[in-house]
């Protein structure tokens, strides 16, 4: 793997496999994969840390809304590092990884409100859905309907958290 700029730019080794996908194809496919694959990493400690963070009257509903967040981001982590390697490449999910090739804004650490991390938890669900729909559309670029649609999935999920997350600032006037 070589990562210039935060972007992966070069697939790491690929192993052989009967998918019928040309190599050349799994090979960008494993770039634009490890990169999500970061963001999602990033955003599954994103949620953790509003988790563990958060205070004030809404403590109790915002702590148990964002490990749920976390809980679900755990998963499109699982799916798209399964996806890479159903196409032979490397799932590079490492923490390490995460923090150099992210392309998510750094959480704010001084925050303790309520509605504060609400704000943070809702910019970084948006930020991540629309790389996540950009993707959609590169996979589809690709002839990888499978991985447009594992990214469509994820999509729809994102939305969804986002939804529960924003739904708690549109209610202040």
């Amino acid at each position: 793997m070589e990562i210039v700029n935060n972007t992966f730019t070069q697939a790491p080794k690929m192993y052989e496999t009967e998918n019928d996908l040309p190599r050349n194809r799994r090979s960008e496919l494993n770039i634009l994969m490890n990169q999500r694959l970061a963001d999602a990493v990033d955003l599954q400690m994103q949620m953790k840390q509003a988790h563990w963070n958060v205070k004030g009257p809404a403590f109790i509903s915002l702590h148990e809304l964002f490990d749920k967040v976390y809980e679900a981001v755990e998963s499109y982590v699982d799916m798209i590092a399964e996806r890479i390697v159903q196409l032979g490449g490397i799932a590079e999910g490492t923490v390490r990884v995460a923090a150099s090739c992210s392309r998510l804004e750094e959480y704010p650490f001084t925050i303790a409100d309520g509605l504060a991390h609400v704000e943070a938890a809702a910019r970084a669900l948006s930020a991540f859905g629309h790389h996540v729909r950009v993707s959609i559309e590169e996979a589809g670029d690709l002839d990888d309907a499978d991985t447009a649609d594992m990214f469509t999935e994820i999509s729809r999920g994102t939305d969804k958290w986002l939804w529960f997350v924003e739904v708690h600032l549109q209610a202040i006037t």
